[in-house]
This record gives structure tokens, sequence and C-alpha cells, in this order.
């Protein structure tokens, strides 16, 4: 008990710095090379946040425990919104591009939208149980290899980003040694910190799905929370959002289309539910960025997402 206790906060610790090198490496790479912020976010920054889900989700397909899989990714694409969006908006008003609201935010919900509709296989095809097989993972790859395409799109057709005197002048060896060394960071720190809840909720004897949906989910996330107040307090509101919004697609079509390949997982209807919480963050997201057309979440709005997310926990938790 006392070993999960030091491994929580160690990597908690590590996160946190992990976090800070990343998005300086991630913001330098950015203004050298006249990358936007927002292609950062969805691409470098999003795919080393979601390295926690990547191996969480591996080593339970590896050991059967496919609830936590999904509970995990469901779960993180819930605490991305809500509470980690959330929280960045009451650090700072977030003021994002065009396209993040008309074009990432809806494909983020197309995600939500797939899971949904791949893994209920009885009410849409008359299946006999509702589960992800192998070849819902190859569709789900193929949405990501989509996806991927679309952002080499806006990586060569997005003007390069205005000067930002918060971001730091590092030549490129520097910069992109700092980015690798935060995703590192960033992985290790998340490994120790989901080993040591985990370890902590088993000893209390809570269900593999809560474990998932909570303590996993929101240690998984973490890295896209440090992430994100980072690029918030720096005034890179677009590499803040771009990581949310990247992150949530990451998880569905890569991660979750990668362990569903490597290992069948049934699709509770408690997981639907919960798909279904997923899918009205998304929109609330989307509402929030295209209202009046002034792509921004403010203060008000961060701390009405949070407020959501500690009611839908205490749900979670009456559930069981």
């Amino acid at each position: 008990m006392t070993l999960a206790i030091i491994s929580l906060v160690i990597g908690l610790v590590i996160l946190v710095i992990g976090a800070d090198i990343l998005v300086k490496g991630a913001g330098a790479l950015a203004k050298r090379f006249g990358v936007s912020q927002t292609v950062v976010g969805l691409t470098v920054v999003a795919f080393g946040t979601s390295a926690p889900e990547l191996v969480v989700n591996i080593t339970a397909a590896l050991s059967g425990d496919t609830d936590i899989a999904i509970g995990n990714v469901v779960g993180s694409n819930i605490a991305n919104i809500l509470l980690i969006l959330g929280i960045s908006a009451m650090f700072a008003t977030l003021r994002v591009e065009r396209s993040t609201t008309w074009k990432e935010v809806p494909f983020a919900a197309l995600a939500i939208i797939m899971l949904f509709v791949l893994g209920n296989d009885r009410f849409f095809d008359g299946g006999t149980n509702n589960t992800l097989w192998m070849g819902d993972g190859l569709v789900l790859l193929g949405f990501f290899a989509i996806f991927m395409y679309y952002i080499w799109g806006l990586a060569m057709n997005t003007p390069a980003p205005s000067q930002n005197d918060d971001l730091p002048e590092y030549e490129s060896g520097r910069a992109t040694t700092y980015t690798l060394l935060g995703l590192v960071g960033l992985f290790v720190g998340g490994k120790m910190l989901v080993s040591g809840a985990v370890t902590l909720a088993e000893a209390a004897g809570i269900s593999q799905m809560l474990i998932g949906l909570t303590i996993v989910a929101v240690g998984t996330s973490l890295p896209e929370l440090a992430a994100s107040v980072m690029a918030a307090q720096r005034g890179m509101a677009d590499m803040a959002v771009g990581n949310v919004v990247g992150s949530n697609i990451f998880n569905v079509f890569w991660i979750l289309g990668v362990t569903a390949i490597m290992e069948p997982m049934p699709l509770s209807n408690a997981a639907n539910t919960d798909l279904l919480v997923c899918l009205g963050a998304t929109f609330a997201m989307f509402f929030a960025l295209s209202a009046s057309g002034r792509h921004r979440i403010t203060r008000i709005e961060g701390g009405v997402f949070v407020a959501a997310y500690i009611a839908y926990t205490v749900y979670l938790v009456m559930r069981g």
C-alpha cells in the first residue's frame, strides 16, 4: 500500500514536469517551423498525452481486463472535455481557430458515434452480444488514417503562427529534445500514477468498470490536464484545445482500434450510458465554441464543465 502511494505521488510530479517541458518544446517547434499550435496540439502533444491510455489498454487487453480498457478510453474522453478543458478555461479563456470548432470537434463526435454503432451489435445487426471485434478495430483504424490525412493537409495549408512572447526561442535540436523528454515524462509518470491508483482502488474492492471510468481515466488524463493547463497559462489556447480534441480522437480510433484487434471487448449496457454522456460532453464543447461564432470557452463555461464532471462522478459512484 505504501509503495502504491509513493508511485502515485512520484508519477504525478513527473507528469507535471514532463508536461511543462513538452509544451515548451512543442511550442518552440511550432514557432520555428511555421506549424500552427492547433496542428502541434492535434498531433505531437495529443499523441504524447494519449500514451498512458495506450499503455493501460494494451496491458488490460493482454490480461483480459477489457472493462478497464473500455472504461479507460470513454472515461478519459469525458474527463478530457469536462474536467480538463473546464479547468484550463478557468485559468484563461480558450480562444481557438475556426477549423477546430467546425472540423476537429465534429470529428471527435463522429468517433464516439462510430464506437456506439460498432459496439452495439444486438441493436444494429441482430448479433448475440455487444462486442468490439477485430473487424471493428480495423474500421476504427481506417477512420484514424483519414484523420491523419486531414491533419497532413491542415499542416500544409495552415499559415505560420503569430509570434508569441511566451514561447521560448530554442534551436530545433533543443526544441526536439525537450519535446521528446516531455513525452517520455508523460509516459513514465502516467504509468506510475495509474499503477499506484489501481492498486489502491483494488484494495478498496472497487469494480473494474468503475476503476476504468474514474481512477484510471482521470489518471491517464492527467498528462492532458497538465499539458493543457500549461498551454493555457502560456497563451497557447489552440494547443490546449487541440490537445484535448486530438487525444479524444486518438483514444477511440487509434487506441481502441489497436485494442480491439488484440482482444474482443464486450460492451455493457452501463458502457452505453457512458458513451452517451461522452457524446453529450462533446456536443456541449461544440455548442460553447460555436455560440455566436466566437470560437471560445469562457471561464464561466469552464466552471460549468467542471461541475458537470463532479456530478457525473457522483453518479458513477452511486451506480457502483
